[in-house]
């Protein structure tokens, strides 16, 4: 049988839940205002620079990229190599 809610119903609360829910108030309401106050800042501080890429740094990496796939190339060789002589030592 479930009681109903009504004006002449009643609840108690100590002293203490009423003072932790205080307090849980009192911090939602401390950060709150310190987000807004964060946001506030960044809004007013400037813009980074656009990074801009050099041809220079785009060539020095685009090589980079290329010998790193030559190399890769390589060490891809040399496994298969490994392999087979594996497969052939496995086999015979």
């Amino acid at each position: 049988m479930a009681k109903e809610l009504n004006e002449d119903t009643s609840f108690q609360v100590s002293i203490k839940t009423l003072g932790g829910i205080a307090a849980l108030i009192a911090t939602l309401v401390g950060m709150w205002f310190t987000l807004q106050a964060d946001i506030a800042e960044a809004k007013e501080l400037p813009a980074p620079p656009d990074p801009e890429v050099s041809r220079i740094e785009f060539d020095m990496k685009d090589q980079m990229i290329r010998n790193t796939i030559m190399n890769t190339q390589e060490d891809v060789k040399e496994i298969k190599k490994s392999i087979e002589k594996i497969e052939e030592k496995l086999y015979e």
